[in-house]
């Protein structure tokens, strides 16, 4: 391959997305690909920082106060990590990313889907994922996953999680070249295998 890749994992909280990127990880680097696994909020360094406010904070946090920390994030991501890793010919896992602001901060607390999108382009210069894979499975049986030890996002209740898994599948039915939906109610093995067949139907393009 002779030009890097963006690939990006998403879902609700509990969807398994974070153990199917590592799947995918070790496969392709097992493949010959060089690969930079990395995530959404929180890289390293100052993003680390950001995620702590954003998944621990105690206090009440406004919706567009927490899209503004995620996007910061973002666009700290995308200039020192991201864009430079892809320019060098990696293929770069990440885990969330943009689609995650519309799911969550959009679908999930309503705010103004556009005006989204519009802060997203300003915080990544416009470079979107080459490939999505968005991991859908009942809320239910994904609160369920989570467990009992819940972050402030996965605290926000089970008729905002269905809000966001909606999203998601909304997100995938306008824009079905990039995103591609994978049914996570099964093991972990099945899913990596239908992962792992639109994967390589995607590499062999490029």
């Amino acid at each position: 391959m002779k030009k890097g890749c963006f690939i990006t994992f998403e879902g609700a909280d509990g969807c398994g997305k974070t153990t199917q990127s590592k799947l995918v990880q070790e496969y392709l680097e097992k493949s010959g690909y060089e690969v930079i696994w990395t995530r959404e909020p929180g890289a390293k360094g100052l993003g680390q920082k950001i995620r702590e406010l954003l998944l621990h904070y105690d206090g009440d946090v406004a919706p567009m106060c927490e899209a503004f920390l995620f996007l910061a994030d973002r666009a700290q991501h995308i200039e020192h990590l991201i864009k430079p890793a892809v320019n060098a010919g990696k293929i770069v896992i990440c885990d969330r990313h943009t689609d995650s602001t519309i799911a969550y901060q959009g679908y999930g607390r309503g705010e103004d889907i556009q005006q989204l999108k519009y802060l997203n382009n300003l915080a990544t210069g416009d470079i979107k994922p080459d490939l999505t894979f968005v991991f859908d499975v009942s809320t239910e049986v994904a609160q369920k996953r989570v467990g009992s030890e819940k972050d402030r996002m996965e605290s926000a209740g089970l008729e905002f999680h269905k809000k966001v898994r909606q999203g998601y599948l909304e997100i995938a039915r306008h824009e079905p070249e990039r995103v591609k939906v994978i049914d996570a109610n099964n093991d972990i093995d099945k899913v990596f295998e239908d992962t792992k067949k639109v994967l390589q139907s995607f590499l062999d393009l490029i």
